[in-house]
């Protein structure tokens, strides 16, 4: 899950806080940070953690691509019929959601 300092950090990246046991009632604003209401930073959250869940196929993807020697060498050897062969097999493996 999303923590609460990405939440917060991504509605204001220059927010001086500091957050206890990840409870958004444990939130001290430091140095004349202008608050941000719970219900704001846990709609962020919730908005952050669906766009991480939303690219998990990119994340499974960039684990199984060749890596960038082995692609060239693929390049080299089988065309770039061969190498879009290859990564068209990972791609089909991971579709977009």
């Amino acid at each position: 899950m999303t923590n609460i300092l990405k939440s917060i950090l991504a509605i204001n990246p220059k927010a001086e806080f500091t957050v206890s046991a990840e409870d958004v009632k444990q939130i001290v604003w430091n140095e004349n940070t202008t608050p941000i209401a719970e219900k704001d930073i846990l709609a962020k959250q919730k908005e952050l953690q669906a766009d991480y869940d939303a690219k998990e196929y990119q994340r499974n993807r960039a684990s199984e691509y060749p890596s960038i020697a082995d692609q060239l060498d693929d390049l080299y050897h089988n065309g770039i019929d061969g190498w879009k062969t290859t990564i068209k097999a990972v791609k089909d493996k991971y579709p977009k959601g």
